[in-house]
């Protein structure tokens, strides 16, 4: 489904799941309604946007390189992909969490990634939203 929502208690019977704020550049894992954790992020810039809607994990990896256009980032450690190329992960090459920076992935420090890929499961809900 490309919609998303802005109310927790609608994800409530999710389980564990993933909240992306991209006006404030936050994500917070929740449990049911209960938010656990709110980290500060840089998600994509107006050139290159994170895709919103709700998507599921579909694949972990600890650490794998990541190119594009102009790039190529060499163990690119707790990586979650949950939309075709978008990711949630850690993030080694700056430190400007708080403002969109990427190519549409979601950067998280990278203590804050490990968190994140041991509180989230294949499967797992990624709610994205404006």
């Amino acid at each position: 489904s490309w919609g998303y929502s802005e109310n927790p208690a609608e994800m409530a019977n999710e389980g564990r799941w993933i909240d992306v704020d991209l006006s404030e550049q936050q994500v917070t894992a929740y449990e049911g309604d209960q938010p656990v954790q709110t980290f500060i992020v840089s998600t994509g810039t107006r050139f290159h946007p994170t895709v919103t809607g709700q998507f599921r994990i579909y694949v972990k990896y600890k650490a794998a390189p990541m190119s594009g256009p102009g790039y190529y980032l060499p163990g690119v450690p707790y990586i979650m992909y949950f939309y075709s190329g978008y990711s949630l992960h850690g993030t080694y090459w700056h430190n400007n969490f708080g403002t969109p920076m990427s190519h549409g992935c979601i950067n998280l420090r990278t203590p804050d990634a490990e968190w994140l890929y041991g509180f989230a499961s294949i499967g797992t809900l990624v709610n994205v939203h404006p």
